[in-house]
């Protein structure tokens, strides 16, 4: 007499998908979604980081920081320094991922020269940019060989920000270049074969194959760069420490400064929480603007 199969609760599909997941939810929830959670409910106290001495306030804190006049300066560093970060990050490495995609002499070399710099650390990186650009330094030597009086790089409200625009550039050029290298050698050169045999030359061919086919690794691209642009402290607290009068300091130096400098929690994770939103925002409009594809 054949055997009769009862099915089991251990085949259902959802459950083993729930079982096989659960792992990486418990992280998820440790280590991302419980502090932003608790990220959120600080910015609606004042106090400590504990419980017993935390201070429900409501709305106090995000109307602090709407009256504040340095937040908005903040803010305004950051969305200047994170524009003019992220589109020369795009685009200097993606025409040098164009030229080392083709065979030139000590192409090897070059991408290893060019990758250099994501290897460093930040830290190091800034005390070299600092050194460099001090009043009695290199840079200024450079234009005083040319007859152009020094500029007091560090020490100007203007000049300031350009530094650790020129260091975080720098510093992403060599990951994203890495990164488009890859997308290109995946778009099959059937594509190019079929341009050229259109007519199209080089310029066309980039623009009607190569971008096309980037467009995947450009969203990756775009929304490392700015969340790496967005969450930049290390340059400032090496280079400059948000001076001259307030310049160069950016939301995470100064959610920094504010938590543990003033220690007002409250007001920091209330920083940090718009920080997150336009963050989030900022990715938002990144995906409809590329596509979601």
């Amino acid at each position: 007499m054949p055997k009769t199969y009862t099915k089991s609760w251990l085949d259902n599909d959802t459950f083993a998908a729930w079982i096989f997941l659960s792992p990486a939810l418990i992280l998820l929830s440790i280590f991302i979604i419980w502090p932003i959670a608790y990220l959120c409910y600080l910015s609606f106290t004042t106090g400590s980081f504990t419980a017993s001495g935390t201070t429900w306030v409501g709305l106090r804190n995000y109307s602090r920081l709407l009256q504040t006049p340095d937040f908005w300066q903040v803010l305004g560093n950051t969305i200047y320094f994170t524009v003019a970060t992220v589109i020369p990050s795009l685009i200097i490495p993606l025409g040098l991922a164009v030229l080392l995609d083709k065979s030139l002499a000590l192409r090897g070399l070059l991408r290893s020269a060019y990758f250099l710099p994501s290897i460093i650390s930040l830290v190091a990186a800034g005390l070299g940019f600092r050194w460099l650009f001090q009043t009695s330094g290199p840079a200024n030597e450079f234009l005083n060989f040319f007859g152009i009086a020094p500029i007091p790089w560090l020490g100007s409200t203007t000049w300031a920000m350009p530094v650790l625009i020129v260091l975080s550039i720098w510093k992403q050029l060599g990951f994203n270049m890495v990164v488009f290298l890859a997308g290109i050698q995946a778009i099959p050169p059937s594509r190019y074969e079929a341009a050229e045999l259109d007519g199209a030359n080089a310029w066309q061919q980039f623009w009607h194959v190569t971008l096309p086919g980037l467009q995947p690794t450009m969203i990756f691209a775009t929304v490392t760069t700015a969340i790496f642009t967005l969450r930049s402290f290390e340059q400032v607290y090496v280079i400059t420490g948000g001076g001259p009068l307030n310049s160069t300091n950016l939301l995470v130096y100064y959610i920094y400064q504010e938590a543990f400098s003033q220690f007002d929690f409250g007001y920091a994770a209330a920083a940090a929480t718009v920080l997150l939103a336009v963050t989030l925002l900022l990715v938002y409009l990144q995906l409809q603007t590329w596509g979601e594809e």
